[in-house]
């Protein structure tokens, strides 16, 4: 009987020990992703370019969006220079551009583990292919501390800049990785 009730015991004290070794898991929502520093920055980024080409760009044209390359090696890019193109992408779009996604366009020479790279020389090609009116591209350089991040809105046709924003990211331990992953 007492090995009985001593059993009974730990079997209903048993969800309380599991539910103390478990760590606590904060679902994921917009409000904790909009709070994170890096998404912040890249949509603080496409803010500003959204406020200077104000007037500037029609609506009836989609923009493009190249991936972010390394500045000291213009075919390069890494996971950072990836993800911050989707996220000024993806905060354009939300901000009412038309923004034409290249990974879904075969016609556009994609190389592996890379993105949608695009040279200068490129650019007029390719926008006129799509009929595209402008071309989001930017670089990026890494110090020990930080990463520096340019951006500029092109207009194909006469390689003017029509919105340029510059930032910088603090190289922490998510972003160092990002560098570090090709």
């Amino acid at each position: 009987m007492k090995r009985t009730l001593t059993l009974r015991a730990a079997l209903l004290a048993l969800p309380l020990l599991l539910g103390a070794c478990s760590t606590t898991r904060e679902d994921t929502n917009y409000t904790s992703v909009s709070a994170n520093a890096f998404v912040a920055a890249n949509y603080r980024a496409a803010d500003a370019l959204a406020l200077q080409l104000r007037g500037k760009l029609g609506d009836e044209k989609p923009l493009i969006m190249a991936t972010i390359v390394n500045i000291d090696a213009l075919e390069q890019t890494s996971m950072l220079g990836r993800l911050v193109s989707e996220q000024l992408s993806t905060r354009l779009a939300q901000g009412g551009m038309k923004m034409l996604e290249m990974k879904l366009r075969n016609s556009v020479y994609l190389k592996r583990g890379q993105g949608e790279l695009m040279l200068t020389r490129e650019i007029g090609e390719v926008a006129s292919a799509h009929n595209a009116q402008a071309v989001v591209v930017g670089s990026y350089a890494e110090t020990r501390d930080a990463v520096f991040i340019n951006v500029k809105v092109i207009q194909p046709s006469t390689n003017l800049v029509l919105a340029g924003h510059d930032y910088v990211l603090a190289k922490e331990g998510t972003v160092r990785s990002m560098l570090q992953s090709n």
